[in-house]
């Protein structure tokens, strides 16, 4: 099964601690970069939750964002520094003495200053056990939503695997009757010059020519490109490189062919075969 690289996961739990919350999002890259930001509590552990991701995902620049809400404890919560309290008091007591107009202390402002109000530490141990628990399952849901654009993906190429087989099958049948025609032409431009030909030397390059036109050999390269790419989507897992990589092949195939036509539907089949290999590069980007 094929993987995008594109996705975006949100996953909340609840504890006594307080609310821990996984948000991932997935791009497009060339190779996996994991970005994490996370409360300061939790960063020392950011190797063993990279490991987590790197152990689900590939490929692509994922950004995890770890979210924490600490649950309010009555017992706890607002214990003030009263040392601390009587100092910031003492020193605006100070400057009131030498600023006639200075506004007076708003407790409100007190709180908010560093270090007034003391937090108890949090135990980072349980902490640690629930974000990684909480992080394989957004890392789950993310690749759930990865496969299953994936799997959209799959769809469309095989779709357009079809298409340049009816392309291919097409100039192949009729490529006998393109060098018909060739050496039609090239008969008549002899007779228009009133020369008698030699016939051996005239088969010689008529047969040049036929050389020159025969695409036999990119057709088959065609279809043998088309079938290492049904069997890569077929078996899935991280092949976008693989993939992009026979897109090129691809487009030089078509590319040949382009130049080697000698009538306008061979021309033609060779420009739609360049769009069908565009449109599935543009898919391909996505595929992990």
């Amino acid at each position: 099964m094929l993987h995008s690289m594109t996705g975006f996961a949100r996953q909340s739990a609840e504890s006594k601690i307080g609310t821990l919350t996984w948000e991932l999002r997935a791009v497009n890259h060339r190779y996996l970069d994991v970005q994490f930001r996370m409360p300061d509590e939790l960063r020392p552990s950011e190797q063993v939750f990279r490991q987590q991701v790197t152990a689900v995902l590939h490929r692509g620049k994922v950004d995890c964002v770890l979210h924490f809400r600490r649950a309010f404890d009555q017992q706890t919560e607002l214990q003030l520094n009263d040392e601390l309290v009587a100092l910031v008091g003492r020193r605006v007591s100070e400057m009131a003495a030498t600023i006639s107009d200075l506004a007076p202390l708003n407790p409100l402002d007190l709180l908010r200053w560093p270090g007034i109000v003391q937090q108890s530490d949090v135990d980072v141990e349980p902490l640690l056990s629930a974000a990684g628990a909480l992080l394989g399952q957004t890392l789950d849901s993310m690749a759930a939503m990865r496969a299953s654009e994936g799997e959209r993906i799959a769809e469309m190429l095989h779709s357009r695997c079809d298409d340049i087989d009816a392309l291919a099958h097409s100039v192949r049948e009729r490529m006998p009757q393109v060098l018909e025609a060739v050496n039609g032409r090239q008969r008549e431009r002899i007779e228009r010059l009133d020369v008698v030909a030699d016939p051996a030397r005239l088969e010689v390059e008529l047969a040049l020519i036929a050389q020159k036109l025969d695409v036999d050999e990119e057709l088959d390269r065609l279809d043998s490109h088309v079938t290492e790419i049904r069997g890569i989507v077929g078996n899935g897992g991280a092949v976008g490189r693989r993939l992009d990589f026979l897109m090129q092949e691809l487009n030089r195939e078509a590319n040949t062919l382009g130049s080697k036509s000698a009538d306008p539907e061979t021309t033609k089949a060779a420009v739609e075969l360049k769009v069908l290999i565009e449109q599935m590069r543009e898919q391909i980007q996505n595929v992990e």
